[in-house]
């Protein structure tokens, strides 16, 4: 009789036969494989004589089922491998040394602490990982990798793929569409951008074409164009496969490409909970007392909106500040044609190589290239403070460019 939670994952459920003792063919659970059991983590490790032992903490049991065991019972080559890579950082970072080709025949309390906590940590990150490859509506794939602390995932983020919009604000439906067959070889008025009066921003690889500063005109859903137009290229998402990791400089979170990424190619967009300038100043008091801030004024020709990605966003949540960046930012717009809403879309400055860190400049200023540009200051984190009286805390700066400002803002 399998009464059992209907969110049980097919493992789950597997566990559960073992742990009760029944078999049960529909989870391929029979007499054969009932007492097989999967390793979750090892907690410790000692050598009695020549023979070496294990602390196994079995999936689905609790601690006190956990059994010493000889390391020929195991078939877990991963996790051995990941357990003596993770003994062999911790002594190293003890001692300044490397450690010995064998590890010491008995682990003290502190080092299995350590074991035991890292352990937990990367089956945490894990799953976060899994959460966000299932919640992700784009193409790239999201890694997570922490080899530097014992911090796990955000507990208070959520991710999304497009813009939450708070309480209040609408966003306004474009109300028509483009004719072409083939947006890049359209009459320069024909197409979307030329309707608003702007260039075409794409040539025909994706890459963005025009200045810092000048709008991004794309397609919209009423337009008769496919969905593989080259004038809809941020709309299609995130293609590149990415990594969210530890930093090692006090840094926090930061995100690194896990391929090449070409010079003016489309890589992210910044998104989290639309709010108004009046509720950025709010937040930003809170912000400003942790050090961090989330917040990026949507002041493309007013300063009335504020996009927080605090608690709502995607990967551009963990992207980090630097007075170099390899990221600008670019105002696009798609369905919605409210020039105080644009979208925020992030492109390569250069050709950035697999591994390298992805960063913006959270204070860009962008060169005016004509008279609208000049409205485009995104300013990161001083939402709605123009003119404010009360006195803005100084963020130091961590970047480590040779061209560091020495503070964020």
């Amino acid at each position: 009789d399998c009464r059992v939670c209907g969110k049980s994952s097919w493992r789950q459920l597997q566990d559960l036969c073992r742990l009760a003792k029944t078999s049960c063919p529909a989870l391929g659970i029979s007499r054969k494989n009932l007492y097989i059991f999967e390793v979750d983590y090892l907690c410790n490790y000692k050598k009695v004589r020549d023979q070496e032992y294990y602390l196994v903490k079995w999936r689905g049991y609790p601690d006190s089922e956990n059994t010493w065991e000889p390391r020929r019972n195991l078939r877990c080559a991963g996790i051995l491998k990941q357990f003596h890579r993770d003994l062999e950082r911790e002594l190293f970072r003890r001692s300044g040394r490397r450690p010995r080709a064998r590890p010491p025949r008995h682990l003290d309390a502190a080092l299995v602490d350590f074991l035991v906590q890292k352990a937990r940590q990367r089956k945490a990150l894990q799953r976060w990982e899994r959460e966000l490859n299932a919640k992700r509506a784009h193409k790239g794939r999201i890694s997570v990798e922490n080899e530097v602390d014992l911090n796990g995932p955000p507990w208070d983020f959520t991710y999304i793929n497009e813009y939450k919009v708070g309480e209040g604000i609408t966003l306004s439906q474009v109300a028509i569409g483009c004719e072409c067959k083939h947006c890049l070889e359209s009459p320069a008025n024909g197409c979307c951008p030329g309707v608003s009066l702007h260039k075409f921003a794409y040539n025909a690889q994706g890459q963005v074409r025009l200045q810092a500063g000048q709008p991004i005109y794309e397609c919209n859903a009423r337009c008769r164009c496919s969905s593989d137009c080259p004038n809809r290229v941020v709309q299609r998402g995130i293609s590149y496969n990415l990594c969210i990791f530890r930093t090692a400089d006090g840094r926090g979170w930061g995100v690194r490409t896990l391929e090449k990424i070409r010079c003016h190619s489309f890589v992210m967009e910044y998104v989290g909970e639309i709010i108004t300038s009046e509720e950025a100043e709010r937040r930003g008091q809170i912000y400003d007392r942790q050090g961090t801030t989330y917040l990026f004024d949507l002041d493309y020709v007013e300063d009335v909106y504020t996009v927080d990605a605090a608690h709502f966003g995607n990967v551009s949540h963990f992207v980090n500040h630097s007075c170099n960046p390899n990221l600008q930012v670019y105002n696009v717009f798609v369905d919605n044609l409210d020039e105080r809403l644009p979208r925020i879309a992030f492109f390569a400055t250069r050709t950035i190589w697999a591994g390298e860190e992805l960063t913006f400049d959270y204070n860009m200023q962008v060169d005016p290239v004509d008279v609208e540009s000049t409205h485009m200051d995104s300013n990161f984190g001083l939402a709605g403070l123009a003119g404010s009286p009360r006195k803005r805390v100084r963020i130091k700066c961590k970047c480590g460019t040779d061209s560091c400002r020495k503070y964020l803002f």
